[in-house]
């Protein structure tokens, strides 16, 4: 009886890509508002499981009403210099974000809240979404946040053209409407033309004077907006070589260089794919544990 249902996964293991699109399909038929966010392996990962995650995502594309597509190389450039461990972490609280930035417009006291019907408008059968996230402080967080949201490096397309777009405003004790409204203003310029904008604004007192600025926009020509989202882990993979040699960890590397450096980072985990393989049995592991103890 659930009114809306995320679908969030790791594509390209078994569990996620294979129970993804079974799940969605389900929750659609029973007639919710279905929303997959999903994230896409890194291309150290090896080809076969990026080519899996491929055939997953496009099963889960014909039983959503929206679908986020997080892609972790990019997210590289975000996390790029967290231990291996806690990079899987990161790649699940991105996807933890992308869910609360709709469910704390519902369900979260706020300066201004949203209903079921406002998100419905944004998200029922609109396809491919983009989400973006940017975090400002000072005089001009409101202008900071809002511009980092919009060239995001979760961005894999720009969101201009996007028909809908839902923004989210969470600030410290500090925050004012104008916050948002400046927000909202650059989020709106960014995507050009008629857009149908639905906007919240939520108070954490443990942001001090920071601003969160979230946006997840839909409604997109997908011949003229997605080109990349769709074909650029396809083409990485294609694409794809041996990185050069990791640089040395004491090496000094100018502020100009740290993206180079952020996509050369994969050298450095020659055997990810084998511990990816091993995080995965050790998460079933967990769950059957949990379903056991459950039961009894």
């Amino acid at each position: 009886g659930a009114d809306m249902v995320f679908v969030a996964a790791g594509m390209g293991g078994g569990t996620g890509t294979g129970a993804a699109p079974i799940i969605a399909k389900l929750a659609r038929e029973q007639g919710a508002l279905t929303v997959g966010i999903i994230t896409t392996p890194f291309s150290f990962e090896g080809r076969a499981r990026n080519s899996y995650a491929i055939q997953g995502t496009e099963e889960l594309r014909k039983h959503v009403d929206s679908l986020i597509i997080i892609s972790n190389d990019r997210l590289l450039e975000v996390i790029g210099g967290v231990p291996l461990k806690d990079s899987f972490k990161e790649a699940d609280n991105i996807l933890r974000q992308g869910v609360q930035t709709i469910t704390d417009l519902i369900a979260v006291p706020s300066l201004i809240n949203l209903d079921f019907a406002d998100i419905k408008t944004v998200m029922k059968n609109k396809g491919n979404a983009l989400f973006g996230i940017g975090i400002g402080s000072g005089k001009d967080k409101a202008i900071e946040a809002a511009n980092k949201a919009i060239i995001s490096p979760l961005l894999e397309a720009s969101i201009r053209g996007a028909r809908d777009a839902i923004i989210n405003v969470t600030g410290g004790n500090t925050l004012t409407l104008n916050d948002a409204n400046d927000a909202v203003d650059i989020v709106k310029q960014a995507i050009g033309g008629e857009v149908n904008i639905i906007f919240g604004t939520a108070v954490n007192e443990h942001l001090d004077d920071e601003m969160i600025v979230t946006v997840i926009a839909t409604g997109f020509d997908e011949e003229q907006n997605f080109t990349n989202l769709d074909n650029g882990y396809r083409a990485s993979m294609e694409e794809y070589e041996a990185p050069a040699p990791r640089p040395t960890r004491d090496a000094e590397v100018s502020d100009d260089n740290d993206q180079d450096v952020a996509r050369k980072r994969p050298s450095y985990f020659t055997n990810l794919s084998e511990n990816a393989e091993r995080e995965t049995a050790n998460a079933n592991r967990r769950i059957n544990a949990w379903r056991k103890h459950v039961n009894n």
